[in-house]
């Protein structure tokens, strides 16, 4: 990657597709054209070939090492991201279940996995936010689940809103917890002996768009019926090491890639939570010293270390907002239409640089504009 290239590089908050690793593009730059032994391009290597297979193992043994996934449990690696998802887990766990599935709706993304879930089987909403537009979450103290559940799903950190689970919800012994990790997957440690199974898609922590990680316990494999439609079924997946069809090759690669990194340069998940609660403070912190001007969406108890949303006091105060930062080389900023406002993604790979320049773009706004 040429110098030139890296000065043009803005400091970008997508929401996702996100901002990756300088040091993980400029590996895959260099080993674009060529992977190293393999007389080819990734992108043009057989999925079959005992190169990309050692690709494979060499992610799966990743996400096995940062989040301490036992043998009890199957890494998939999948397409057709969340929303596939939404649909998956009910014809795989709720079809031809007695019990029914129940729902914690925190967001936008949760919502979405109901509307998937009720064409499946029995699904119930044991709370919902919409009463307040979405800034929180529960507690266990303010819902119930049915011992005889199919399963309890949540989504960890809703992107849209920017309001994330401090710690998992409680599920009765013998009730799977299903949990949509994809805008916070490896931003912290979990304890995923806690899960059914726990997934994501990668295009905002992990790596491209194009594969999605679902960490699935095995015995829930058994509920996979054979009349499924045969990439619905998370058993051929599982028993066919995620070459059930042609994976996503270049996607799984670059996930490899940015595993190495938070191994490697970033110490592990521990130590990326710390980097990330380091650099929420500093856009939270602003939020607080300033409260009429940037106006935080989700409440002080579940703001997200991913997504910080805020409003201005004015739409005209937005648009100036977001013209002027992208003047400063602060990239998609604009908050989601059902949220409107501002919405900085701060995902482990923003470097805390481009949060501190957005964070010394703020009070230099609110000083010219307050």
């Amino acid at each position: 990657m040429t110098a030139q290239a890296v000065q043009e590089r803005i400091y970008n908050f997508s929401p996702g597709p996100a901002t990756m690793p300088l040091s993980v593009l400029q590996q895959v730059q260099d080993e674009l054209l060529c992977l190293p032994g393999s007389g080819c391009s990734i992108m043009e290597m057989s999925h079959r070939d005992k190169t990309f297979l050692d690709i494979l193992h060499a992610a799966e043994n990743g996400i096995r090492s940062l989040l301490n996934v036992s043998d009890d449990y199957a890494v998939l690696f999948l397409q057709g991201g969340a929303r596939l998802q939404f649909s998956m887990i009910a014809a795989n766990l709720l079809r031809g279940q007695s019990g029914k599935a129940q729902y914690l709706v925190t967001g936008s993304w949760g919502k979405s996995a109901v509307a998937e879930a009720v064409k499946e089987g029995p699904t119930e909403v044991i709370w919902d936010g919409k009463a307040d537009n979405y800034n929180n979450i529960p507690s266990d103290a303010d819902y119930s689940v049915d011992p005889s559940a199919a399963y309890l799903y949540y989504c960890s950190n809703e992107t849209i809103q920017g309001v994330q689970f401090q710690t998992e919800p409680t599920a009765p012994q013998g009730v799977p917890l299903i949990c949509d990790s994809s805008s916070d997957f490896l931003c912290r440690p979990v304890d995923i002996e806690k899960y059914g199974i726990l997934y994501a898609c990668a295009q905002k922590n992990a790596g491209p768009a194009g594969v999605t990680v679902t960490v699935i316990r095995k015995d829930l494999l058994e509920r996979s019926q054979a009349e499924l439609p045969g990439y619905l079924n998370y058993k051929n997946h599982a028993d066919n090491d995620s070459e059930w069809n042609t994976p996503p090759t270049f996607a799984i690669y670059v996930l490899g890639k940015v595993l190495n990194w938070l191994r490697d340069d970033i110490g592990g998940l521990q130590a990326m939570q710390d980097v990330n609660r380091e650099k929420a403070a500093l856009l939270y912190d602003l939020i607080d010293q300033y409260p009429e001007f940037y106006i935080g969406h989700a409440a002080p108890g579940c703001r997200s270390l991913m997504n910080v949303t805020y409003k201005l006091p004015s739409d005209e105060l937005q648009s100036a907002f977001l013209t002027q930062a992208a003047k400063h080389n602060l990239g998609s900023l604009k908050g989601h239409r059902s949220v409107g406002g501002i919405r900085a993604s701060i995902y482990n790979a923003m470097p805390r640089e481009g949060v501190a320049a957005l964070a010394d773009f703020m009070k230099d706004f609110v000083a010219q504009n307050g």
